[in-house]
């Protein structure tokens, strides 16, 4: 009996000799990676994909049928407004237009005379009309003629860059016949389509962000101009045209890309989504707290957001001095002591 006594006692003794260091290492605070909450400026992300247009496009021809006189563009080169780009045949015109020009002075010449007798009471007033009304006819002869022959010039309507020219030299033209085409790529015009379910949170002003595989990770940012007035009834959604500065003209029309909108833009809480802990549908972090013993963990639940790159918006449950548990949380629960390790950068760095 004795000897039996003695076995369980060195039994025990052996089993908890055993357990205790366990105890022991449970107790001791874990290590732990944090980072305080910050605020950052958010938004929701709308993906789609749109087609670039010009700001403004129009295909050069010529108001008149006659041969081409000079070119003065090269293919792919940037104009100003107003600048000459074709200039056509014009000797017959210039030479009706000297003529008029001719009759023009001489029926000035004859008004001033007439108007000089006729203050004297010299000349009737039915004379003084009739060359009043040469000089007339004379200057908007002149003025027509003038007309006529600056429809010889072609200018450019509005700066850009020219496209390939179509034409040579001598070549005869007429009306409707393309020389080239004129873009103004200063800005460039983005289509897209947006489902029908976001109509209320767009409007104009809203920021987008737009990438190619043409340029790599290049992203360009513009701004929402306007909303399609109706909804298309087969896709149920609906046309926004955005406005992209192109200072360097890099984007050209015809480009796909693909665009982010950027609605609801907002300050939030937003945490790495390695400080988020998940289980079935509800989400939770650790937030540290100090005790009397030094600091421990807390379970905190929070309401989440949207979810951007490797960062998660939290709508409820965190404030803007709490500090969260990024590495270490899967050792943790309720109360767990802790101990702060060498910290990551702040959020949003």
């Amino acid at each position: 009996m004795q000897f039996l006594r003695t076995h369980r006692s060195v039994r025990y003794a052996f089993l908890w000799a055993m357990i205790t260091p366990v105890f022991v290492w449970a107790a001791s605070p874990v290590g732990v990676v944090v980072k305080t909450v910050q605020q950052e400026q958010i938004a929701d992300p709308l993906e789609a994909l749109g087609t670039l247009k010009a700001n403004e496009v129009v295909t050069i021809t010529a108001n008149v049928a006659e041969s081409v006189e000079a070119l003065l563009f090269e293919s792919g080169q940037r104009v100003t407004k107003g600048d000459i780009l074709v200039r056509l045949e014009s000797a017959e015109e210039k030479t009706v237009l000297q003529e008029a020009q001719y009759t023009l002075n001489e029926a000035q010449a004859q008004l001033d005379r007439i108007k000089s007798v006729a203050s004297r009471g010299d000349a009737s007033q039915s004379l003084l009309d009739e060359k009043r009304r040469e000089f007339y006819v004379a200057r908007a002869r002149v003025a027509g003629i003038e007309s006529r022959l600056e429809n010889r010039t072609v200018r450019a309507p509005f700066s850009g860059v020219v496209g390939l020219r179509n034409i040579s030299p001598g070549a005869y033209v007429s009306p409707g016949d393309v020389i080239t085409t004129l873009v103004d790529d200063s800005q460039m015009k983005l289509d897209f389509n947006i489902p029908s379910l976001f109509l209320s949170s767009l409007k104009p002003g809203m920021t987008i962000e737009g990438r190619s595989r043409a340029f790599g990770r290049t992203t360009f940012r513009g701004v929402v101009e306007s909303v399609d007035n109706r909804i298309d009834p087969l896709s149920r959604s609906i046309t926004v045209r955005a406005v992209l500065d192109n200072p360097q003209g890099l984007l050209k029309a015809g480009l796909l890309m693909e665009v982010t909108l950027l609605s609801d833009p907002r300050t939030a809480f937003v945490v790495p989504e390695s400080a988020l802990v998940q289980q079935r549908h509800e989400h939770f972090v650790f937030v540290v707290r100090e005790g009397s013993d030094g600091l421990y963990a807390q379970r905190q639940p929070v309401v989440i957001g949207v979810r951007l790159k490797g960062r998660v918006e939290i709508k409820e449950g965190l404030s803007a001095t709490d500090q969260v548990v990024l590495d270490g949380s899967m050792k943790l629960e309720q109360g767990t002591p802790i101990r702060l390790m060498d910290s990551s950068p702040v959020i949003g760095s």
